[in-house]
């Protein structure tokens, strides 16, 4: 209702205070979902309204071409002052977005500080720990007493963006134990460090991919991780909000790289020019590979016009074989994703969808045999035995390719995801049409 509200008042000039006070009220994340929903010449109007603390936060949870516009039509100082502002990793991850021009500008408008921070994310590779941590945690001497790190904590660690857990290091920056806030604030003031931290620590190297993370994170129940590099010196944290980010981007490239569409990052409102470009050519891939399914049919012909009712079976053979394999393609690509499984559990989950294979190729070969006698002229029933057992078969190597191929391409290090549904189905669909018109051809010639 108040986002409604907020909208109308945009449209007024005369209600504009009315809307800074609605905006300025809002939480930072229902403001930047108003915002990217107003049209493009509206945003810059409704930003500007905000006070200084909640333009900081709103423009962290607005998209990064919306992002990109308001860093156009702002002033150069108030966006300096925006980008200061922001968690290094929310900050890095901006810059990828913005051309090389506009981010030299601003790394040289940063302090001394802010720019390093951004400049050494920056300088990992995409996916990797080092390039999600943000560098902003609280780290303690082991040196300390408790009383000494809560001061310490209270004086220069108030800005940071996590104060829950506090690493503790040797005088080489080398990450040595964890403590909680629990403990110190529990603790005696004069107890020291090394006593009530604990040497356990999970940690993570720069260079992790940033999916090992968040399986890690979820393992443990951590709402912080540390991350170290070579010399196992601590460079910066992996925050809860990061995981989140982390999966939802994940889960997204995932689902959509499945069904085709490249890269694995299209957005439900991306201009169509986007959408486009990053669907047609897997599309027109999909139609030179159905070329090859089609070629499979090509010597076939006479054979479809002798016995017509082949015609009406074809299509149900290809969808349901086509559809097994996404639904085991999903499961085991997600499997993989979360570390459910591994290659190593190759076996034991072929054999698991053999099993469950077999019953369904048992249920879709009957239903097509079915259909196909009551389709088939009283001279053709035969046909239907065929179709039936062609279904089952076909069903069965698609759950083998569909556990298979993607533990393969794990085993490889290469994205399980990139064996897309399109892919699968046409495969399944020249097997399922060669063996099919092959059996009918030979029966053709066999059965008088």
């Amino acid at each position: 209702m108040l986002a409604q509200n907020v909208s109308n008042n945009v449209v007024d000039i005369e209600d504009l205070s009315r809307l800074k006070s609605d905006l300025n009220r809002l939480q930072a994340v229902d403001v930047g979902e108003y915002i990217s929903k107003l049209p493009r010449k509206k945003r810059a109007l409704a930003f500007r309204l905000l006070n200084k603390g909640q333009a900081i936060n709103v423009f962290e949870y607005l998209p990064p071409e919306i992002q990109q516009q308001l860093i156009n039509s702002l002033h150069d100082g108030r966006v300096v002052q925006i980008v200061e502002e922001m968690s290094p990793d929310e900050r890095a991850v901006l810059f990828d977005e913005l051309p090389a021009g506009v981010v030299k500008r601003l790394l040289h408008e940063l302090s001394p500080e802010q720019r390093q921070a951004t400049a050494t994310i920056l300088g990992y590779p995409e996916g990797t720990a080092g390039r999600v941590m943000t560098t902003e945690y609280v780290r303690l001497q082991e040196g300390l007493t408790v009383g000494e790190a809560l001061e310490k904590i209270r004086r220069q660690d108030r800005d940071k963006e996590t104060i829950y857990y506090a690493y503790v290091t040797d005088y080489n920056r080398k990450l040595r134990s964890v403590v909680s806030l629990r403990q110190l604030l529990f603790s005696l003031p004069d107890a020291l460090l090394r006593d009530i931290a604990s040497d356990r620590v999970v940690k993570i190297k720069t260079e992790t991919p940033q999916e090992e993370v968040a399986q890690l994170m979820k393992r443990y129940d951590l709402i912080a991780l540390p991350v170290v590099d070579r010399e196992k010196r601590l460079v910066g944290i992996v925050t809860i909000d990061d995981v989140v980010d982390i999966l939802e981007e994940e889960a997204t490239e995932d689902i959509q790289k499945l069904a085709g569409v490249s890269g694995g990052d299209e957005a439900a409102l991306s201009p169509p020019q986007v959408t486009i470009r990053k669907r047609l050519p897997w599309l027109l891939g999909n139609i030179a590979l159905y070329v090859t399914a089609a070629n499979v049919i090509a010597p076939f012909q006479q054979v479809i016009t002798i016995v017509p009712v082949l015609a009406i079976i074809m299509p149900i053979l290809a969808n349901s074989s086509g559809n097994v394999a996404f639904q085991v393609l999903s499961v085991t690509v997600r499997g993989l994703g979360v570390g459910e499984i591994t290659p190593k559990d190759t076996l034991k989950v072929l054999r698991k969808e053999l099993l469950a294979g077999l019953g369904t190729a048992i249920g879709l070969g009957s239903a097509l045999a079915g259909l196909s006698l009551m389709w088939a002229p009283s001279g053709e029933h035969w046909v239907s035995f065929v179709a039936g057992a062609v279904m089952s078969v076909n069903v069965l190597i698609a759950v083998t390719l569909g556990t298979v191929l993607p533990m393969g391409f794990k085993q490889l290090n290469l994205d399980p995801a990139l064996i897309c549904g399109p892919l699968m189905t046409t495969t399944l669909d020249a097997i399922g049409f060669l063996t099919f018109l092959s059996l009918v051809s030979f029966a053709l010639q066999v059965l008088p």
